[in-house]
């Protein structure tokens, strides 16, 4: 039987606070300020990755969400460790980097933190969202997942009110993709690697690389966790 959580009168504050903000968040910038605001009081945390799946499981939206200045390459290596995390199945779970199994205590700690707390439906076939939480200031515990859980539908309809951002005025790409592109964002889409999609294609990594900095240019993105976004988002994944 899962351990009973008691809130303080501190914590309960707290949480109709971050509930009663997020009722109001309606744009990118309130979404910034609450999450780093009302929900750091509660969850205090370095890094907050929003991941939202649409039909079938497939990437509609990513947020990173952050006080301080990241690492160059650090936001495009949490959101790819987000994903796979969350597609993986890790949810409702709070991750201590230092005990986690299977090399993905390392890849916590290369990046800076030394835990997640991750929680949310996670990708199914008729969407979801995931949150997690990067760089707890306290080791995460069972009273923390609650706290994220109690949060959770806070936190997903806010994400949902978000506007979708266009790389254009009409929406569309300054070009379109070219069929390599395309076959490369596929097998992104489906959780391969630069070292994997090279090796189905017959092509090297450092070649996948290069197409990928040119569908980023394409679509006006700077990681492939929002190139695949975006190709969600104009639908170039369902021509």
């Amino acid at each position: 039987m899962d351990p009973v959580v008691i809130l303080s009168r501190q914590e309960q504050e707290y949480l109709l606070c971050a509930i009663e903000s997020g009722l109001r968040v309606a744009g990118p910038h309130q979404f910034f300020l609450w999450t780093q605001g009302q929900v750091q009081a509660l969850l205090p945390h370095r890094v907050l990755v929003c991941l939202q799946f649409g039909h079938g499981g497939a990437l509609a939206r990513v947020e990173c969400l952050h006080g301080t200045v990241l690492a160059p390459g650090a936001q495009q290596a949490l959101t790819d460790l987000a994903l796979r995390i969350a597609r993986g199945g890790r949810l409702a779970a709070a991750i201590d980097a230092h005990e986690a199994p299977d090399g993905l205590g390392g890849e916590i700690l290369r990046l800076g933190f030394d835990n997640v707390l991750a929680h949310g439906t996670g990708p199914t076939s008729a969407g979801g969202s995931v949150f997690l939480m990067f760089g707890l200031a306290a080791r995460p515990t069972a009273r923390h997942a609650y706290f994220l859980e109690l949060l959770l539908p806070h936190l997903h309809l806010a994400l949902g009110r978000l506007p979708v951002a266009r790389t254009a005025v009409d929406g569309a790409p300054a070009r379109a993709l070219s069929a390599r592109e395309t076959e490369i964002i596929g097998w992104l889409r489906a959780g391969k690697s630069n070292d994997e999609v090279g090796r189905l294609l017959g092509i090297s990594a450092l070649t996948v690389k290069n197409h990928l900095q040119r569908i980023y240019r394409t679509l006006g993105v700077n990681n492939r966790a929002h190139a695949l976004a975006r190709c969600m988002d104009l639908r170039l994944l369902e021509q």
